[in-house]
């Protein structure tokens, strides 16, 4: 007889036993598919989930969490506060009209903006570098506390950035550095109290919405730097001149004909050089004058030998027609495409339809004054979790290099005699260090004879540490023009080190 080694145990626990056994079983088997459902939906999920726009539960609950702060120079400039009110915290701005334009807002109403939405998850705790944060608190039923983002920004170059800039008139600055990207200071005006819309009552924050809204070239869902797109004029001729350079065709002495007038190819529209100007005194001038003086017609000329692609990759390599984010979405700037030759003519002097954000024009003076490479902007310092432990640090990255460091540097000098050889830009000289710089006058067209100014630069010319961009728009020419090159030279004074 032949047994088998798997012989049948005889259960002999009474049925109530095995009843309890049965219950218990799947008791375990519930508690553990309920663990499971709700980790994934406090640690896991809560990203997606939060994001829902239906999930107005969730909303809510963020709007009474202790959300992380903003930082700009150790101080906090956004933070959520213990309130007495409706909610047990409320969302507090310091000195909002110098950093909406950064912050954004964040109400329970219009929900965020700026960086209170770009940083999101990080500030209410839900970034994947807090996922164990998350789950601790799940496990002891503590308040998830967001983290603290640090920016880059200096408050004394923000603050002399801001008063640069009148009350009444339109216009941003960018401060950053050459060789890391980081913003120094970026602001403009008109500007807005975020705490208006921070407020816990609905229906004051539509109220304090509408009146916002109302107020002319303002909106408190965009930063004009990174997202406003503005004719450059002649500032977009550094683009002109890197593509002209990278021929080989032409250098600073190339004699080019400088005629008063230039009739656009196929029209009987022309153009002139700037009445008042001194390009009319040269028929005939070398690149280094007509670039010193901005001479419209040479310029003209010389973009008909340069063709609309030599010039439209080149203003590629700069950046031109790329989105991204520094972590504000930055709206990609813009040179037309299938350009015809009266066209071409107007886009190469910053007009037709060639639109930029003040940030781009910062971009490709930095990247002449860093060799040629152009760096990825930045605003974020550091993200610290609620033990101050360092959670995100940006580095300093290369997007490209824009152009040749040789061509880069023949650039450099030809906009160091833009303020030092009485060119455009002779307001901004400086007897502490050499700058360079590129000024812009755009046209708006119509019946205004109002313009877009601009000047884009950077110092030391001969060991490059910031480059800055003002814009002044829809300003008379003779204000605009006192506005740029003065507040350039005061702005490099203040920020570069000896």
């Amino acid at each position: 007889m032949f047994f088998s080694r798997r012989q049948k145990v005889e259960d002999t626990r009474s049925p109530i036993d095995k009843a309890i056994g049965r219950t218990w079983r799947g008791t375990m088997v519930l508690f553990v598919a309920l663990f499971a459902a709700l980790s994934y939906i406090q640690v896991i999920g809560a990203p997606e989930l939060n994001a829902n726009s239906w999930n107005f539960r969730t909303m809510f609950k963020q709007f009474d969490s202790p959300r992380g702060a903003i930082l700009v120079s150790g101080d906090a400039i956004a933070e959520s506060v213990p309130s007495d009110g409706e909610f047990d915290y409320q969302r507090v701005y310091r000195d909002p009209m110098l950093y909406s334009g950064l912050t954004g807002f964040y109400s329970l109403s219009h929900g965020t903006s700026g960086l209170e939405a770009a940083m999101n998850d990080e500030l209410s705790g839900q970034s994947d570098a807090q996922f164990f944060d998350r789950f601790s608190e799940l496990l002891t039923g503590d308040t998830m506390q967001g983290a603290q983002v640090e920016l880059t920004i200096n408050k004394n170059i923000q603050q002399l950035a801001y008063d640069t800039i009148p009350n009444g008139v339109r216009g941003t600055v960018v401060v950053t550095e050459v060789k890391t990207g980081n913003v120094v200071a970026m602001v403009s005006k008109p500007s807005y109290d975020t705490n208006e819309l921070a407020v816990q009552s609905t229906a004051k924050a539509q109220e304090n919405m509408k009146k916002i809204m109302d107020i002319p070239g303002l909106s408190p869902y965009n930063n004009r730097a990174t997202s406003a797109l503005i004719a450059p004029g002649s500032t977009f001729k550094i683009i002109d001149t890197v593509a002209a350079l990278e021929t080989g065709d032409y250098d600073k002495d190339t004699e080019l004909e400088n005629p008063d007038r230039i009739r656009l190819p196929g029209t009987q529209t022309t153009v002139p050089n700037f009445h008042g100007g001194i390009c009319s005194g040269r028929p005939e001038a070398p690149l280094s004058f007509v670039f010193a003086q901005s001479c419209n017609t040479p310029f003209i000329q010389m973009a008909q030998d340069l063709g609309d692609e030599k010039i439209r990759k080149t203003a590629e390599n700069f950046g031109f027609g790329e989105q991204f984010k520094i972590p504000l979405d930055v709206t990609a700037s813009s040179f037309p495409a299938e350009l015809n030759g009266a066209e071409l003519g107007l886009a190469s002097i910053g007009q037709h339809d060639v639109k930029v954000t003040p940030l781009q024009m910062n971009m490709v003076a930095a990247a002449i004054a860093n060799e040629g490479k152009l760096m990825k902007p930045n605003l974020i310092k550091a993200v610290r979790g609620k033990d101050l432990k360092v959670l995100d640090q940006p580095k300093p990255k290369e997007i490209r290099r824009a152009t040749s460091a040789k061509v880069a540097e023949q650039v450099k000098d030809l906009m160091v005699g833009v303020v030092n050889d009485r060119g455009t830009g002779y307001p901004a000289a400086s007897n502490q260090f050499t700058i360079a710089a590129k000024t812009g006058t755009a046209e708006l067209g119509g019946d205004s004879s109002n313009v877009n100014s601009w000047i884009t630069g950077f110092a030391p010319a001969d060991d490059p540490q910031y480059a800055v961009t003002l814009v002044f728009e829809d300003v008379p020419y003779e204000r605009g023009h006192t506005l740029t090159s003065p507040n350039l030279k005061r702005i490099l004074e203040a920020v570069v080190k000896p």
